[in-house]
């Protein structure tokens, strides 16, 4: 069996949990008498010592580093594009950043309406009620005088010199039809006076901020038809792999691919627009072409960044002269990812081909690569203690699939790189540092789309 020091392909790979055991209870003993020995028989002869050290064996990047580049690439990308805002009809804007304020173009209420079903009544009582009624979007009414009523409706244009409105529950009439209050009216009750909610070119809503169900509600009530805001970065998808299979079961040797359903809408989540899902066999040529004719944004690939024989992603960001800004992060699992800067306004980011380690990929340069180039506020940093003690990696981040109870994070089970059946359950991805987490120890959660609530439950 291999050491863990010289293990082939460690870098390239997640460690099995049992694995991170040992080395976390390695790294916590002191070295035994024949690694003493050795290690002062290469200081006495003069030869170099070459034994492991986290430092010479991890040039990844820490995981907070990484996220902090990703979201400082989208900002270098935005000022080289100067990607300017668009026009977006309502329909289409839910998730979208606002690049202009949204100005009332008119007040709310832009009328004088009730703001219950009953009757208009003016002066005291009783009043005597009219024939008609006052449907909401029918004209103005001829004005009340002192001691009439109108029947109206919730929305109806207030009739002139109404003194309040008499809601139904609240109001009997007699034998000869006329109206009395069971209740002391108070003038101007349950009336919305024209501007109460705002006045013409009144800011309802600033540069900034983010597209909601109730932000579309809102532009409708003032007028708009379309809003201008940013434009949603291109993200296309390319999934690596000959061994792969789109439908069946796996056989074989040939293994479902989990990413190409999982990404797209994940990807959406995050804000993007994906313009394309394309399957790249393992061909250099191939995937060199996939990526110089992607007119996308972003380019996600899944797999090839370990250093394998079909491998291909380093050489092909060699071959077409990319800058790698991330390679390789100090996180389990994902450690393998990458982020490289393709074009002065076109960015890669490198999933393993894991599908727990592509989601931490997504989360750790995916996600905020795309929130800064589609100007979404970042989520405010939260932390929770965990429940169970959690095992942590030496040397590296680890992100745990965990289920929120209450004010904990309950850690959970199928936690490996290559398992889904955990992040397919949880509500969320602790951030667990270098060398564990005991109970009741507070931990950063990423929440993860569909259940952090709001806009990022829209997939589509």
């Amino acid at each position: 069996m291999t050491p863990h020091g010289t293990r082939a392909g460690e870098d390239a790979e997640d460690l099995d949990v049992e694995e991170v055991l040992a080395l976390v209870n390695n790294s916590n003993d002191l070295p035994g008498p024949a690694e003493r020995s050795e290690t002062d028989s290469r200081r006495a002869s003069g030869r170099p010592d070459t034994s492991p050290r986290p430092d010479a064996r991890h040039h990844a990047t820490p995981w907070p580093e990484a996220r902090a580049t990703a979201g400082r690439a989208a900002r270098s990308t935005t000022r080289a594009a100067r990607r300017r805002p668009v026009s977006v009809p309502l329909e289409a804007a839910l998730g979208l950043t606002l690049a202009a304020p949204l100005d009332a173009l008119t007040d709310l209420p832009s009328f004088d309406t009730s703001a219950m079903d009953g009757w208009a009544v003016a002066g005291p009582a009783p009043w005597d009620v009219r024939d008609d009624g006052v449907l909401a979007g029918h004209a103005a009414q001829e004005r009340l005088t002192d001691g009439e009523a109108v029947r109206i409706a919730t929305g109806a244009r207030i009739p002139p010199d109404t003194t309040a409105v008499l809601r139904s529950e609240h109001g009997r009439t007699d034998d000869k039809g006329r109206l009395y209050a069971t209740r002391d009216v108070v003038p101007g009750q349950d009336i919305r006076p024209r501007g109460q909610e705002c006045r013409s070119g009144d800011q309802l809503l600033p540069v900034g901020a983010l597209v909601t169900p109730a932000v579309l509600g809102l532009a409708a009530a003032a007028g708009y038809d379309t809003v201008t805001a940013v434009p949603r970065p291109r993200a296309e998808v390319l999934v690596l792999g000959d061994e792969l299979l789109t439908e069946g079961r796996p056989h074989d040797g040939l293994i479902r691919d989990a990413l190409g359903p999982m990404l797209p809408p994940w990807l959406r989540a995050l804000g993007a627009e994906v313009t394309a899902v394309r399957r790249v066999r393992d061909d250099a040529d191939a995937l060199h072409q996939a990526i110089t004719t992607s007119d996308a944004d972003v380019v996600v690939t899944t797999g090839g960044t370990a250093a394998g024989p079909v491998d291909h992603v380093h050489p092909t960001l060699r071959r077409i002269g990319a800058e790698l800004l991330v390679d390789g992060v100090k996180v389990r699992p994902g450690h393998p990812m990458l982020l490289a800067r393709i074009t002065e306004t076109q960015h890669l980011v490198g999933l393993p081909g894991n599908p727990l380690a592509a989601v931490s990929g997504l989360l750790t340069l995916a996600e905020p690569l795309l929130r800064t180039l589609a100007a979404r506020p970042a989520p405010e940093p939260y932390t929770l203690p965990i429940r169970d003690a959690v095992h942590g990696h030496p040397y590296d981040t680890r992100l745990v699939p965990v289920v929120l109870r209450g004010d904990q994070a309950v850690p959970l089970r199928y936690n490996g790189p290559a398992m889904l059946r955990g992040i397919a359950a949880a509500d969320a991805l602790a951030v667990v540092p270098p060398g564990g987490a005991r109970p009741g120890q507070e931990a950063e959660l990423l929440d993860l789309p569909w259940a952090s609530g709001g806009i990022g439950v829209c997939f589509t």
